[in-house]
């Protein structure tokens, strides 16, 4: 547990230097005087469908590597480990078939998107350097998770990518990049970058080789990992559709799509900021769940899934609450734009579904490295078809605000089925009493900053908000004992302060 945990937080402080800068990134897109609201949207789009084209061209294979990593590293010498060859085969040779056929249905984008949306249809095909780069990403931050390199892959995605977006609008504000046109071209060869980043640095450390002969390993589990792919890349494909789907739609169905794309994505940037402690987790984590099942060690996963839960949900319930107390004052203080108020009741349902997922801990991973890994498509597939036809129908009645009504129902259906599924097969359960003490605490620390503080207003009140609300926040979780790691960071940050 002790190296899950010095991971995650050093992921999570990673990935939220990472939010820092995009948060900066963000106030550029949003202020006014350099970007417009369609271009802004427009970036938005291009990652939506950057992350639907990834899991299409991926084939499973992140999936393939977490679940088999373990029997390649105990039966196969590192110089014959065939693992990574055929993974990236896989996916290249997916994103080709992608991409023609993306190309083939271009006439079906334009007749989609090209009134309400004009200037995705202009700067379709440069969505295609985009979606190759994170699908080889993806690839190769599988295999870097199972080698214990979680850090490195954090920092590249979020702080890497972020630097070369910082750099990109930079460029833009003083004009040494002329104009749109040259700014979104090079956008879209930014994930391509950081992809090449992280090949070199396996090369470095000598951690990657390739073998075209397959191994004992490949030979002898060939069915069940074409069976294994097979499925998880149809719960992936699902799990990013049900991520991207409240983009196209909103792009494509609402009046000035890409506008309204710009001020829901502001919300989903507010809400993914509750997010950065998941994906430290889930990075940390997968590797030693995939081995406690080789091993049959049920205490551990229960461990892991008890204490992933409490922690994720400590986080997230206190980042909505700082942002839920800040927002409105922020968007003026900052200057933004006014239409971007628009953004904090769709950040309110949108942080409410991420505290519902981040509270259920890492049920994902310890379903997915499981025997019973086929459920995870199950679930996909009821996911999405909550999902889909739920943000479709929102949008057209609700407006900017019905897909996140949708994503919320949807999460909630889709974490419920998994907790009673793993309770019913393993016993495994995330919450304990905790679980509840948390959310009060997070309330009350809410309503006490809100009533103290809602006369004032401007910079000055943003950071007395804030800095009350963690300092209350903070000693609740340390008395009530709310989290059983606490206390370890502590003592080891005692420890190094002393020493």
């Amino acid at each position: 547990m002790s190296q899950i945990r010095r991971q995650s937080l050093f992921s999570s402080f990673i990935i939220y230097f990472g939010f820092g800068i995009g948060l900066i990134n963000t106030y550029f897109f949003t202020r006014e005087g350099y970007f417009e609201k369609a271009e802004y949207g427009l970036t938005t789009v291009f990652l939506a469908i950057a992350v639907l084209m990834s899991s299409l061209s991926a084939l499973g294979m992140p999936s393939y590597i977490y679940k088999f990593f373990p029997y390649y590293k105990d039966y196969v010498p590192s110089r014959k480990n065939d693992m990574l060859t055929w993974a990236l085969i896989g996916g290249i040779a997916g994103f080709l078939l992608v991409a023609a056929g993306g190309l083939i249905l271009k006439d079906l984008v334009v007749k989609k998107f090209g009134t309400n949306s004009p200037l995705l249809v202009a700067y379709y095909s440069w969505v295609f350097p985009l979606g190759f780069g994170l699908t080889v990403y993806s690839i190769l931050e599988a295999y870097a998770w199972s080698i214990g390199k979680s850090v490195v892959t954090n920092f590249l995605r979020e702080v890497c990518w972020r630097l070369c977006i910082s750099a990109l609008i930079t460029l833009f504000v003083l004009r040494v990049i002329p104009d749109f046109d040259v700014f979104i071209k090079l956008f879209a060869f930014s994930y391509p970058c950081i992809a090449m980043a992280l090949l070199i640095y396996l090369f470095t450390i000598r951690q990657i080789s390739f073998s075209f002969t397959p191994s004992m390993v490949t030979r002898r589990f060939f069915k069940k990992i074409v069976s294994l792919c097979f499925f998880f890349y149809t719960a992936t494909l699902i799990q990013a559709l049900s991520k991207v789907f409240d983009s196209f739609v909103i792009a494509s169905k609402l009046e000035n799509g890409l506008d309204k794309a710009g001020i829901y994505a502001l919300a989903t940037l507010m809400s993914t900021v509750m997010q950065a402690p998941q994906r430290g987790v889930v990075s940390a984590s997968v590797s030693h769940i995939s081995r406690a099942w080789k091993e049959k060690d049920i205490p551990l996963i229960q461990k892991i899934y008890q204490r992933s839960s409490i922690n994720l949900l400590l986080f997230a319930s206190a980042v909505f609450c700082l942002i839920l107390l800040n927002a409105s004052d922020a968007i003026q203080t900052f200057s933004l734009k006014p239409d971007y108020l628009e953004a904090i009741p769709v950040f309110v349902i949108l942080g409410l579904s991420v505290i519902v997922d981040m509270g259920t801990g890492v049920n994902g991973q310890i379903i997915g490295t499981s025997v019973y890994w086929r459920f995870e498509l199950y679930s996909g597939i009821i996911l999405v078809s909550c999902m889909l036809p739920l943000t479709y129908l929102f949008t057209v009645y609700f407006g900017l605000i019905g897909p996140a009504y949708a994503t919320l129902l949807s999460l909630i259906l889709y974490n419920s089925l998994r907790i009673v599924f793993l309770w019913v097969r393993f016993r495994l359960f995330p919450f304990q009493m905790n679980t509840l003490y948390a959310l009060a605490l997070a309330g009350f620390c809410y309503i006490i900053c809100l009533l103290l503080f809602r006369r004032l207003q401007g910079i000055d009140a943003i950071i007395i908000r804030s800095v009350f609300f963690i300092i209350l926040y903070g000693g609740g979780v340390y008395f009530l004992r709310l989290s059983p790691d606490v206390y370890p960071v502590l003592q080891s940050l005692r420890k190094r302060m002393n020493g």
